[in-house]
């Protein structure tokens, strides 16, 4: 696994797009500060720009310096949740513009998947997580269900759990409001 960390963080490192298992879903990531990335990741997905994207970073205090305030109910909640959750911040920051959506929130999620984790951590900024499938074309649960448009046209693919079958679901949505409520986007 340390190989496949160290491969997939050069690549990330170069401003390079990876196709890469996370704790839900195949995703296609890349440096989520890194404007020309992120803008790519659209061109592979043939995604409209106003569509967001979500964040994956490797524990709750990476978040900070990505947003500006992390409401209170957050804490809790990202300690209590059984399956994997992306959270709605307001108020994003330090992130390419393209990776923060039109009204200024920013979806990120922390990562459970030790292979995700360890990616992270050692690259030390989030990265983007967008299902492995062309915008409008079914999700691809699994490696090969993956079209081979969406694999030649990134730069690396993390040879890790290709055979795995790991048929989850994406995660759940909940967008964490100003006032201090929260409201569930997807279940």
């Amino acid at each position: 696994m340390l190989e496949e960390i160290d491969k997939t963080v050069n690549v990330l490192t170069k401003g390079g797009i990876i196709l890469y298992p996370t704790d839900t879903i195949w995703g296609i990531g890349c440096d989520a500060t890194n404007q020309a990335a992120v803008q790519k990741i659209f061109k592979i997905k043939k995604r409209l720009e106003s569509k967001s994207l979500i964040l994956l970073v490797s524990d709750i205090d990476m978040v900070k310096e990505y947003v500006e305030n992390i409401p209170e109910i957050a804490w809790d909640l990202v300690k209590n949740m059984d399956r994997p959750t992306t959270f709605i911040y307001p108020k994003a920051k330090n992130l390419a513009k393209k990776a923060i959506a039109s009204d200024g929130t920013v979806a990120i999620r922390v990562v459970s998947d030790e292979f995700c984790k360890q990616m992270i951590t050692f690259f030390g900024k989030p990265v983007v997580s967008t299902s492995a499938n062309v915008s409008g074309e079914p999700t691809a649960l699994l490696f090969s269900k993956i079209s081979s448009e969406i694999k030649k046209n990134v730069d690396y693919i993390v040879n890790l759990y290709h055979e795995n079958i790991k048929e989850i679901r994406p995660s759940t949505i909940i967008k964490l409001l100003e006032d201090g409520n929260y409201e569930i986007i997807r279940k």
